[in-house]
């Protein structure tokens, strides 16, 4: 197992749960409903559904904006999201992680650096996949970069291997994968998913993660749920849920307080 924390504030955590706060369409998305103040008011119920089923940490992301641009959204996104992001951190102690669909790790960074969010998603930080998008190129030169540059260095990158919603253009193995991410991409943690929102991980791929990661943390990025959680829990550090915790166990549904219980009862048991 890793001996590096997620983040120092997970330091005594065994296992972090990161409850994901997937926001409806956004301003300039095709599906925008014209009503910012419902917007809000869904981001801040499911914030104290999630805080009160006893999360460890929240992820923010523009799940209801497609389709996503490939790597840069317009300003309106990050303006949006950043306005969540502060009303966010304002309501709440726990950690906030940024992923800014599909891939715009800039936005992302940007958008923690500005509303005190301590770390960022990226779904492709290295390489190449296919995707609905197309061709997704990773963004590691940039991010880091970047990073550098604001002197955000506390804002940590948690980054895919294999994510889901795409293939790769050539095969590679997954502990090649994960050298890249974390030897030549600088990620501070890897992040495990199963094909598509909602699907469970491959234990196999999981384990072979783990052994690759480099002392790096790895996290279960979709699938887990409370009748699942105690077989994962082995072979990772942490955990991203949003599908199992929604109403119905469906991601366009608000977060539903007793499915957070019953997730948190599971990993703490």
């Amino acid at each position: 197992m890793t001996s590096l924390p997620l983040l120092p504030e997970w330091r005594d955590v065994p296992h972090p749960v990161i409850g994901m706060v997937h926001a409806p369409p956004l301003p300039g998305s095709p599906r925008y409903a014209g009503n910012w103040d419902a917007i809000e008011s869904q981001i801040v119920a499911d914030v104290e559904a999630l805080s009160a089923g006893g999360v460890d940490g929240l992820m923010l992301e523009n799940f209801g904006d497609t389709p996503f641009y490939p790597d840069q959204v317009p300003p309106i996104t990050i303006a949006c999201l950043t306005r969540l992001a502060c009303a966010i951190t304002r309501r709440t102690p726990l950690p906030l992680g940024i992923n800014v669909l599909r891939n715009d790790a800039r936005a992302a960074l940007a958008v923690a650096v500005a509303s005190g969010a301590m770390f960022v998603r990226v779904n492709v930080l290295c390489g190449a996949r296919v995707t609905d998008q197309g061709v997704i190129a990773g963004q590691a030169h940039a991010l880091l970069r970047e990073r550098a540059a604001l002197g955000a260095k506390e804002i940590r990158i948690f980054a895919d291997v294999d994510v889901k919603h795409s293939a790769p253009l050539a095969a590679r193995s997954l502990t090649d994968e994960t050298h890249d991410l974390v030897l030549r991409g600088g990620a501070d943690a890897v992040i495990v998913s199963g094909p598509a929102t909602g699907r469970p991980v491959n234990v196999a791929e999981l384990t072979e993660v783990q052994a690759a990661a480099c002392n790096r943390p790895v996290l279960i990025g979709s699938g887990a749920t409370a009748d699942t959680v105690a077989a994962l829990l082995p072979h990772c550090q942490g955990l991203i849920v949003g599908t199992s915790l929604k109403r119905h166990g469906d991601p366009n549904q608000p977060v539903d307080a007793q499915r957070v219980s019953e997730l948190m009862a599971a990993v703490r048991g």
